[in-house]
Parts: structure tokens; sequence; C-alpha cells
């Protein structure tokens, strides 16, 4: 007879943290949240919401910080918009309009003092208890036709613990991200055990060339770990460095797994990949696609 396992517990709740400053964008960022710039016509920051809820969590945190206000007013109702939009007869945009502040149930606290992103965190640990959660961090927007975080959860409901979303870079790039040594699983090719993790290390010393990227399905257990990590690189609290502890020790929170992703990413956190990710987007718009890619043809063309 099989011996039965308890299921682990559905996840429901998403952690965004969005209380950085945006400096690689000043001035825009002087007054607007990074998190607020558009990518296309909608604000990254949704991107990022719509893909939580695609995969079946509907319970949204926001880390934020000072001048974070337009964010919690994006996921809110706009009452005198609305009524101007409807006296117009403007469907489509009031639909649009709508369509935020009826996503998810969002709540809202502020990180305080800038300590990095393990802190950022660990302010979650009052809203999400003890379940496990996702983290999902704003710069990295993932294709919604590529359901990484999806297949993170079902990692994690098979498994528990802890699952990690990791992408092969170039190795001598490896020095940018937090680096994953991993072990082959019987769940497929997308699926590694991790057994060590780095952050940032130099291409010479890093055990792989799988970067970790803004995704994480976290064990609760992490939040113990969180609290007891001393400030690492850059003098911040870095939840690679607690990432590791799991790792080393499945004890203390069960294992860590990594999603191996392949898809479509968009990084906005960089000036250069940002337009790059809103060309991309606005070329494979079916309402905008056709125009714009035959004026980019043309003026590539002339450039040239």
């Amino acid at each position: 007879m099989t011996e039965s396992h308890p299921p682990h517990p559905r996840i429901t709740k998403a952690v965004i943290p969005a209380a950085g400053l945006g400096t690689r964008f000043l001035p825009a960022t002087k007054a607007t949240p990074k998190e607020m710039l558009p990518v296309v016509d909608k604000p990254a920051i949704q991107y990022v919401v719509e893909e939580a809820v695609s995969a079946g969590l509907d319970d949204v945190l926001m880390i934020t910080g000072r001048n974070k206000r337009p964010l919690e007013d994006h996921f809110d109702r706009n009452y005198e918009l609305e009524s101007a939009l409807l006296k117009k007869g403007d469907e489509a945009r009031l639909a649009k309009v709508q369509e935020p502040s009826d996503l998810a149930t969002m709540h809202y606290v502020r990180q305080g003092d800038p300590k990095g992103l393990g802190h950022a965190v660990l302010c979650a640990a009052p809203h999400v208890g003890h379940e496990p959660f996702a983290v999902l961090l704003g710069d990295d927007l993932i294709d919604p036709r590529d359901p990484l975080l999806a297949r993170m959860v079902e990692i994690q409901a098979r498994h528990g613990g802890s699952v990690i979303a990791l992408m092969e870079v170039d190795p001598q790039q490896i020095h940018l991200y937090g680096c994953a040594a991993v072990e082959a699983t019987a769940d497929g090719d997308d699926v590694v055990k991790v057994t060590d993790l780095v952050e940032k290390p130099d291409p010479a010393d890093a055990p792989s060339n799988y970067a970790i990227i803004g995704r994480y399905v976290l064990d609760p257990n992490v939040f113990d770990v969180l609290r007891k990590t001393e400030p690492g690189r850059g003098g911040e609290i870095q939840l690679t460095d607690a990432l590791q502890q799991l790792a080393a020790d499945e004890k203390v929170g069960g294992p860590v797994h990594g999603v191996v992703f392949k898809g479509r990413r968009y990084d906005t956190g960089d000036r250069g990949d940002y337009l790059r990710a809103i060309v991309r987007l606005a070329c494979e718009r079916e309402d905008l696609g056709p125009d714009f890619q035959a004026w980019l043809r043309s003026y590539v063309t002339e450039e040239m």
C-alpha cells in the first residue's frame, strides 16, 4: 500500500517588494515610482499582479516606502474618472480603468529602512503567517504565455519547502545574479534540486551558470532564518543567504528546488532592457503590432 502524505497548503498569498528608489530611471522616478512606469499602456507593476492572479494567488501584499502612494491609487477605484468615462459611453476605457481594482485583494506595508530584499520579505511575516507564499520582483516581467509561477507553485505543492526560478546566463554575467549549485531530479528537465546558493559570485568561483531571477515560492520558515541572517553583500540582508541555509539543512524548512525558465522574460530594471521590453511587447500586440512593426522596419532601414 502506498504511503499517503498530507497535501501541502494551497498558496494564495503573493508578496511584491516595491520600496526601491528607482535611481537608474531618474529624473523620471523623482516623483513617480519606478513600478508605475508604463510598459506600452500599463504600468509595470500591473503585469506582475496579473501574473500572480493567473497562478491562483488572489491576496497580494506590496512592500512599499515613501512616495509610493500612486501604487495604492492605481489598484483602487477612481470614481470621478469612471463616471466621466461612463457619461461618454466609453466602455472600453472604463473596463481598463476598473480592471486593476478588480484583480486581487490588495494590502500594503511600508518597509521603512531599505535593508535589502531579505528585510523586505521579512516585513511580510505578520501578513503571511505560517503559510507558503510567493515573492515576485517587479523588475522581471514574465510573459503570460509562459506560466513560470504556476509551475513553481505546482513543484512546491509536490515537494514542500521552497522553489526558486532559475535561468541559464552567460557565465561571464553570473556575477550580476545570485547563483545556484544544482542536482538533477526526476521531475523533468526544468526542475532541479538546489544544494547551494551564492550571491553575485566571481565567474571563476560560480558553481554553475544558473542565475536566480525574480520569482520565489517560499516556505514560511524562511522568516525565522531571515530574523537571524546578518547583513551580507552591500550591507543588506540578502534573501539568497537565507535560502542558502534552507538548502543546506532541509530540517529547517524543507528542500529548495529550482524551476529552470526558458521562456520570455522582460527586464524593466535597466533602461536599455526596459526600452527593448516595450518594443517587443508592442510588436506582439494585435492592436499596435502591425503598424508599429512597419514603422520600425522603415526606421531601422533609414538609420542603417
